[in-house]
């Protein structure tokens, strides 16, 4: 049952979105305009009924629209209801009217012709009359009887102009129990406005508007009604279009502009271009979800992101659809225009589809996975992401000249083939490590220079976009939105991806630097040290010391330094250490393990030494005295072991 009332929920309130869309395309201008009257008053008068009217309609829509689940309910009921009392009229008017052709005035039992009508007349008229009673819950069959009156008339052998008169009366007698009944009920939606009104208070008293604005729109599953609205339309226009013949003509054109025409004609009102925001969005979600399944499993699609639930690709295409008039333009244009919004959110669904495999793949690679199928899987999906966008790309080049709208279109392809490059070389990388004997120790630079190169690709990209952009706009046609454009690509694509890139550079050159400062431990240190470096949990057979007296492994080190600064033991920062101290670093540890002779020296030095060195120390200045207090603190609390 509650499947049975979310779809209800949803395919009840889809009619009243569907009237709003009609009512927003009606030119109510157009067809006043053409109105004609004996005088000016007559003709204002009709105007204002038209308008008044057609407001009237959008007001009643949007009520039913937000009313709950149960009123709407009953209202479909007692719409159904109507709806078969006019079809015992108009079947009880066919029978009037079938019975003057005729001709026969006598008793119906007595031709066999006759009785044959009557008999299936009566029969349907009993049976509409039954349901209205069955969906009025009620068991007073004979108020919805009225339509019945003629056939009875003629059972009882009157007249044929008896007969019309008392079809007039029947339709007279239903007409007069609807309006008494809707008088009867004239202030129900007052009431139940009051009450929603009241209930809205104070929910919002309790969760504030926010809680309440979520919860209606779960309530009414806004995204699933206006899809399933747009696809009702969808489905509509397609089947206008090929009945009208426009399928034949656009035959030659390709099944590609038929769909996007059909696409275009769906999203000419607001309601609808909501509608087609949210399958984009659902659309985008089933193929980001499918990729995951792909590539991992049913458990990789339970692993939720919220960058990639289809949000953005919607968003995307509701605000260029927006900011570009998509709705004030003719259908052709709307055509072409929406094409190349399609085709943005497209390359953005790619995007994510590549935020998502590029993980999963360098994992296998370093993880050192032999399964074949899933080598494969990861393969072929960068295979695909790597050529659908030089395809798309060249597609669109085919259709549109070139400027600096289409060039930002294919700079994106070309920015997602690269990344994908990238990646693929990586694992590449990774997979030739698997299969040599002994490790690559460079391994990690080459990565880095990979990477490096392919952003250093990416910037280049995003700069010539930006140079054309500044080249057309100043020599060309300028135009506000062309330089906001332009501006928000400088920052965004050009200024960060600088930055970000020089910022890698030189954490990395002060990593590399602080590592080529810090003292080489020898064998004889290694052997004190009888540990497994710290990072890796593996033997050393070469180390570097750290100021705080800890071994590391020179590359395990300065992966960490790429991260932060501090000592992965003590969290100290790690510093470069001078050279001085980095010739005399060696004799460190012999000077540590002669501490107890070093102790009972200092322990016989001369009282004077102790006094003028009391009396030097007096003379340092406060911030070297911390520095002193702090170095002696740290010299005295790390041990040389890493496991302190």
């Amino acid at each position: 049952m509650p499947r049975l009332e979310e779809l209800a929920n949803v395919a009840l309130r889809v009619p009243s979105i569907l009237v709003l869309d009609l009512l927003y395309k009606c030119d109510i201008e157009g067809l006043t305009e053409h109105l004609k009257a004996k005088n000016e008053d007559m003709l204002f008068k009709y105007k204002y009924v038209i308008w008044n009217m057609y407001y009237l309609g959008h007001l009643i829509n949007v009520v039913v629209l937000v009313l709950p689940l149960r009123h709407i309910v009953t209202l479909y009921l007692h719409i159904l209801a109507a709806l078969l009392l006019y079809m015992g009229h108009q079947i009880s008017k066919d029978y009037i009217r079938e019975e003057l052709q005729y001709g026969y005035e006598g008793a119906v039992y007595l031709d066999s012709l006759a009785f044959n009508r009557f008999v299936s007349a009566m029969t349907s008229q009993i049976i509409l009359s039954t349901l209205c009673a069955f969906l009025m819950k009620t068991r007073k069959v004979w108020l919805f009887s009225a339509h019945m009156l003629p056939l009875l008339a003629r059972l009882c052998a009157a007249p044929h102009t008896t007969l019309l008169a008392v079809n007039t009366f029947a339709m007279g007698l239903t007409g007069s129990g609807i309006a008494i009944f809707l008088l009867s009920n004239l202030f129900v939606p007052y009431r139940l406005a009051r009450a929603a009104y009241s209930e809205l208070l104070q929910v919002i008293e309790l969760y504030r508007l926010l809680a309440v604005g979520i919860s209606l729109w779960n309530q009414f599953a806004v995204p699933l009604l206006f899809s399933v609205f747009w696809f009702v339309l969808f489905i509509v226009q397609l089947c206008s279009d090929v009945m009208s013949g426009n399928a034949a003509s656009a035959a030659h054109q390709g099944i590609m502009f038929f769909l996007l025409t059909s696409v275009s004609e769906c999203c000419a009102t607001p309601y609808s271009l909501l509608g087609l925001t949210f399958v984009v969005s659902y659309l985008a979600l089933g193929l980001l979800n499918l990729c995951k399944f792909y590539l991992g499993g049913y458990a990789a699609v339970q692993n939720e992101n919220v960058m990639h639930r289809g949000v953005t690709e919607g968003v995307t295409l509701l605000l260029l659809a927006l900011q570009t008039g998509l709705l004030d333009m003719q259908a052709l244009q709307r055509t072409f225009l929406l094409s190349i919004i399609l085709f943005i959110v497209v390359t953005s669904t790619l995007q994510s589809m590549i935020e998502i495999t590029d993980p999963i793949i360098l994992a296998l690679g370093a993880s050192r996975n032999r399964s074949l199928w899933k080598h494969f899987r990861g393969l072929s999906m960068c295979l695909l992401l790597l050529v659908f966008p030089v395809f798309m790309a060249y597609k669109i080049s085919q259709f549109f000249h070139m400027d600096f709208w289409l060039l930002i279109l294919v700079s994106s392809c070309m920015l997602t083939s690269l990344q994908v490059t990238g990646t693929m070389l990586i694992y590449s990388l990774f997979m030739v490590e698997l299969f040599r004997s002994d490790p690559i120790e460079s391994l990690d630079e080459v990565i880095y220079w990979v990477n490096a190169v392919s952003r250093v690709l990416e910037f280049v990209v995003a700069l010539c976009v930006v140079a054309y952009g500044t080249w057309e706009s100043l020599f060309g046609e300028w135009s506000w939105m062309g330089a906001s454009v332009i501006i928000i690509h400088s920052y965004f694509n050009v200024w960060l991806r600088g930055q970000s890139g020089w910022r890698s550079f030189l954490l990395r050159q002060e990593a590399a630097k602080k590592i080529n400062s810090l003292p080489r431990a020898t064998a004889q240190q290694l052997q004190q040290h009888n540990d497994v470096c710290s990072i890796c949990f593996q033997e050393m057979s070469s180390a570097v010391i750290t100021y705080c007296r800890h071994f590391f492994h020179g590359n395990c080190l300065r992966k960490w330094l790429y991260v932060q600064e501090t000592c992965p033991m003590c969290h100290q920062t790690v510093r470069p250490t001078p050279t001085d101290q980095t010739e005399a670093s060696g004799d460190a540890p012999a000077e540590r393990d002669e501490g107890p002779d070093l102790t009972a020296q200092e322990g016989n030095q001369n009282p004077d030494d102790g006094a003028s060195q009391e009396t030097q120390s007096n003379d340092v200045s406060p911030d070297s005295t911390e520095q002193e207090e702090e170095r002696e603190a740290n010299s005295n609390s790390y041990p040389v072991s890493c496991r302190d």
